[in-house]
């Protein structure tokens, strides 16, 4: 059911979009990440639901398997995300610049933006002159946009008591430099302050990773045991079978 409702969402989000606007930047589409996940998610419960219900070995091999793959998967990049952490900061390095360049295109994704430069504080990839790559903020002289070497209004620092929002307060930062943006502006970049906010919150990631292992592992268990019930419920039919075609049972 939540699947369904993820899927719902996704492909709603997906239809309010203007195509050429969601073509542009189909990558980093948050509504089919959505759809892709609930998708992926349905068919595997699906599996389980009815293989269980039917007591079916070849649904249930399949959940047993799918399961086994994504916890794997998991596992394997959670290695791999520790073992390589200067290639995953490249990594999340080019997704971040990736998703300010099509900033203006895809509604979710700037407020996705937005929401995380507000929560984390911060502006940018590296820094708040990561912005110039947005062609709208972009700060050369030939750009005739009035956002001109300006940054979002997510990086601009907010007064507590204030009770309207200037989204033109980043107006022409980009221009300005670090010691005079800070006044206005979170100079500092995301990548910096996520990587900080994961090592403050290593027990936390821990036990949400955890969260999400054990159940993985115990739906592997129990299709494998009911599986093997199964297997012992047929043999023993076909064993009853076989005596009673006996003239001598």
């Amino acid at each position: 059911m939540i699947s369904v409702v993820m899927v719902a969402v996704g492909v709603y989000a997906r239809l309010l979009k203007h195509a050429e606007a969601a073509m542009a930047c189909l990558a980093v589409d948050p509504a089919i990440l959505l759809v892709v996940v609930g998708v992926l998610t349905f068919l595997i419960t699906f599996c389980g639901c009815v293989g269980s219900l039917r007591e079916n070995i070849c649904l249930l091999q399949m959940f047993s398997v799918c399961l086994t793959v994504v916890f794997l998967l998991q596992l394997a990049a959670g290695v791999l995300g520790f073992v390589f952490s200067d290639k995953a900061r490249g990594k999340v390095s080019e997704i971040i610049n990736g998703a300010i360049v099509h900033y203006r295109d895809d509604l979710d994704l700037q407020n996705l933006i937005d929401f995380g430069q507000k929560e984390f504080s911060c502006c940018g990839g590296v820094s708040y002159k990561d912005w110039s790559q947005n062609m709208y903020f972009n700060c050369t002289a030939t750009n005739p946009s009035r956002e001109h070497c300006s940054v979002p209004f997510s990086c601009c620092l907010h007064d507590a008591g204030q009770a309207v929002i200037n989204t033109m307060c980043g107006h022409g930062m980009q221009a300005r430099g670090y010691l005079e943006a800070s006044a206005f502006i979170h100079t500092n970049g995301c990548i910096d302050k996520l990587v900080n906010w994961t090592h403050s919150n290593l027990f936390l990631l821990g036990g949400i990773t955890l969260g999400l292992a054990l159940p993985q592992l115990v739906g592997i268990v129990l299709a494998q045991l009911l599986i093997n019930q199964i297997r012992d419920q047929i043999k023993l039919q076909l064993y009853n079978q076989q005596h009673r075609a006996d003239p001598w049972y």
